[in-house]
């Protein structure tokens, strides 16, 4: 099939931007309804929807997946993703749009990719097989005797680091194992995986059959679809890597051809593609709510030309940039509220000291630092420096002054009434 429309003579119905944008927040349950549902069943839930949660080590603030669940998530906290892994199997540790937590439901989908991991095409991969694969067979042998093991479980010597990526070659047996999926992740310590047998981490009943290239990516348009509302082909491809885009883009084709997918322009500008209830449902319009610290990693701002599209919203992670090119701070959090992208914050967790630092702050341009927003924002910090285990927030000079004195008796009112 070569069209992706099923009358190319008509036009596709028209959106405005600001009514895409409220649909994505609601789509992914950062708008009016959200995750109704706290605990671990909260936090499986918002996994399972969105798809994929993306993991990341950097730990200035918690690390990134908890960040993202938090947002979504009443009373997350991180001892629940832990959960979901090691004991209730709700969900395992794969590649989806980058390393990820993935929803248990959807192991199928991911097959393809670890049957394609033997015989990878890509060079980088390639070599290490050559180079680490015979490790593989031993390794596999010895876990399978012994139970769960981490890479520090195994002898380094010889080795010596030359690189980010020269991991001792135990390690980098393991990934292998992993990517080609017969280890999974069976919980982790600390940061570290755990790895043990595939068939010892799954669930009894899980389906394994890989799937059919249609099928396959039928799910992944789906599940882009599904979890931003209306998206390009290149988004709904980059939602999860788990197929080449060829597979994708025919079966966005397909499913526009079928009438399960529709095509449809925003402001005029056409090549978008949603479920058919976009159209029939109207986003509420976003109100006020809470002030919400997103993660760099957040699921609705990670396509960066997506969220300016959007939003009207520039970012750039900045942690990889020398400290004196940086614009904004080292690892800055958007903040959303009243469905906008208002600013940004760079926070440090002192957990010695109990203290959470925001070390620079800025507002867009056209946002005033209000009554309500300094309220929203106080009550925010207060909770985020909670889930950090701080008991203090300590705005530094990075924040403009005026924002530093809406604060302070604001923070302190927040302490009183919660008792932190």
């Amino acid at each position: 099939m070569t069209g992706t429309r099923a009358a190319p003579d008509s036009p596709p119905p028209v959106l405005t931007r600001e009514r895409v944008a409220a649909h994505a927040l609601e789509r992914q349950l950062l708008g009016s309804a959200g995750i109704a549902e706290p605990g671990p069943e909260g936090a499986a839930r918002v996994v399972e929807h969105l798809g994929y949660v993306q993991i990341d080590t950097i730990s200035v603030v918690e690390r990134a997946h908890h960040l993202t669940l938090r947002t979504r998530c009443p009373g997350y906290r991180p001892a629940m993703l832990d959960r979901l892994l090691a004991t209730d199997r709700r969900v395992f540790e794969y590649w989806g749009h980058a390393a990820s937590y993935l929803p248990m439901c959807d192991y199928r989908f991911y097959t393809t990719r670890m049957r394609e991991f033997a015989d990878p095409a890509d060079s980088w991969f390639r070599s290490r097989l050559e180079e680490h694969g015979h490790l593989m067979g031993d390794i596999l042998e010895r876990i399978r005797g012994d139970g769960p093991l981490a890479a520090r479980d195994f002898a380094a010597a010889g080795w010596k680091r030359s690189g980010w990526w020269d991991w001792k070659p135990a390690k980098t047996a393991l990934e292998l194992l992993f990517w080609r999926g017969d280890l999974m992740v069976s919980r982790r310590d600390g940061f570290e995986r755990v790895y043990d047998l595939a068939e010892r981490v799954l669930p009894s009943g899980t389906d394994i059959r890989e799937p059919e290239p249609d099928e396959l990516g039928r799910f992944l348009v789906r599940r882009a679809l599904s979890a931003h509302g209306t998206a390009t082909p290149g988004e709904i491809a980059d939602h999860i890597h788990a197929a080449g885009r060829g597979i994708v883009r025919e079966a966005l084709a397909d499913l526009v051809a079928s009438g399960e997918v529709v095509e449809i322009a925003v402001d005029g500008e056409e090549g978008f593609y949603a479920l058919p209830e976009v159209l029939e449902d109207d986003a509420p319009a976003p109100a006020p709510g809470p002030l919400r610290l997103l993660s760099p990693f957040d699921n609705l701002i990670i396509r960066r030309d997506r969220t300016r599209r959007l939003f009207g919203f520039d970012y750039a992670l900045e942690c990889y940039v020398p400290a004196a090119r940086r614009r904004h701070g080292y690892f800055v959090l958007p903040m959303l509220y009243g469905g906008r992208l208002v600013g940004r914050l760079d926070p440090k967790a002192d957990r010695k000291a109990e203290r959470l630092l925001i070390r620079s702050l800025s507002l867009e341009p056209g946002v005033s630092a209000t009554a309500d927003l300094l309220d929203a924002l106080a009550r925010e910090l207060s909770d985020f420096a909670a889930f950090h285990g701080c008991r203090g927030v300590v705005p530094e000079e990075g924040v403009p002054a005026a924002v530093r004195r809406g604060l302070g008796p604001r923070l302190r009112l927040v302490a009183e009434e919660t008792g932190r």
